[in-house]
C-alpha cells in the first residue's frame, strides 16, 4: 500500500512544499497528493516537478480539484486541459473531483443527466492524456451514498472513470464501507482514510468549515481512534495488489498526527493490529 499524505492538510500553515516533502520522505510515506489550488500556484516554479520529487524517493498519485461540472461548458473544457497539463507535469495519471454539489436525492432526472453529460465529457478530454478522472464518495454529491454511486458508475460507463473512495463518507451516507467496498473495488483507483469522533461531529467537515482558517476541528480524530473502525477495511484492501492512499487530515497538530497515523498503518497493515472497535453504522 502506497500511503500519501495531502498538501490541503496544511491550507493554513507557512510550509513550503519542499519542507512538506523532505517531512514525507523522512515519515515513511511514499507520495503527496497535490491540491488542485497548490498545482497550480507551484506552476510558477518550474524547479518543483514530478523529476525533483523523484530525487526524494516521492511521487505525485493524485491531484485533488474540484471541476465545475454545472457551470458553463467551455469553462469546464479549459480547467480540464489545465489540470491534465499540470498532472502531466507531476507525472501523475488521476484527477479528483466531485460530482457536483446537491445530493442524489435533491436532483431531479434531468439534473443528475446533466452532470453525468458533463462527466463523460470530462472523461473523454483526459482519456486523451492517459488520465483517470475520480469522483470520491462525499455528501451532497451525485456519489453520496452506496446506490447513488454505483448507478453513476454505470451511466457515465467510461473506461476513463472510476472512484476516490472516501470511507468515512461512505459510511456517512448510511452503508457499510467493507460490504461497499466489495461492490465497487474493481471502479476504486484511490483511497481517502480520515476519520470522525462521532456521527453528530460530522459537519465540521463540512467544505465552509474546514476551508476556514478560525473553523472548528473539535470532533476530528486521529485515524484509529474515531468511531470507525478501519481495521477490517485496511486489512482487505491492503490484501494483494498495490493501493494508493492518502491520510487526509484537516485539523490541527498536522505533523504529529500524521507521523502518529502513519506509524500504526504500518502495523495495521503487517497485521500488528491496534485494538479493535466496533463500526457504529448507526
Amino acid at each position: 500500500m502506497n500511503i500519501s499524505l495531502c498538501t490541503i492538510t496544511f491550507r493554513h500553515h507557512l510550509m513550503s512544499l519542499g519542507e512538506i516533502a523532505a517531512w514525507a520522505q523522512s515519515n515513511d510515506f511514499q507520495g503527496i497528493e497535490l491540491w488542485g489550488a497548490h498545482a497550480r500556484n507551484l506552476a510558477q516554479q518550474p524547479d518543483r516537478n514530478a523529476d525533483w520529487l523523484d530525487t526524494l524517493g516521492l511521487k505525485v498519485p493524485m491531484l485533488s480539484d474540484y471541476l465545475p461540472l454545472d457551470g458553463d461548458p467551455e469553462t469546464l473544457r479549459h480547467k480540464t486541459v489545465e489540470l491534465c497539463r499540470l498532472a502531466r507535469r507531476w507525472r501523475t495519471r488521476k484527477i479528483r473531483t466531485f460530482a457536483g454539489n446537491r445530493g442524489s436525492l435533491s436532483v431531479c432526472e434531468e439534473e443528475r443527466q446533466l452532470i453525468v453529460d458533463r462527466l463523460k465529457e470530462i472523461c473523454a478530454i483526459i482519456a486523451g492524456y492517459g488520465i483517470r478522472l475520480l469522483v470520491e464518495t462525499h455528501p451532497k454529491t451525485l456519489a453520496d451514498t452506496a446506490a447513488s454511486t454505483l448507478r453513476l458508475i454505470e451511466e457515465v460507463d467510461h473506461p476513463a472513470f472510476a472512484i476516490n473512495f472516501d470511507t468515512l463518507h461512505v459510511w456517512e451516507g448510511g452503508d457499510d464501507p467493507i460490504v461497499v467496498h466489495r461492490q465497487m473495488k474493481q471502479h476504486i483507483r484511490h483511497y481517502h482514510l480520515k476519520n470522525v469522533r462521532d456521527r453528530s461531529d460530522l459537519q465540521v467537515f463540512e467544505p465552509a468549515n474546514v476551508y476556514a482558517a478560525a473553523g472548528s476541528r473539535d470532533g476530528m480524530t486521529p485515524l484509529f481512534e474515531g468511531t470507525v473502525d478501519y481495521v477490517d477495511l485496511l486489512l482487505e484492501i491492503a490484501d494483494g495488489e498495490q493501493i494508493d492512499a492518502s491520510l487526509e487530515w484537516f485539523g490541527n497538530d498536522c505533523l504529529d498526527i500524521l507521523r502518529r497515523d502513519r506509524r500504526q498503518l504500518r502495523r495495521v497493515i503487517e497485521r500488528q493490529e491496534p485494538a479493535r472497535r466496533a463500526i457504529n453504522f448507526s
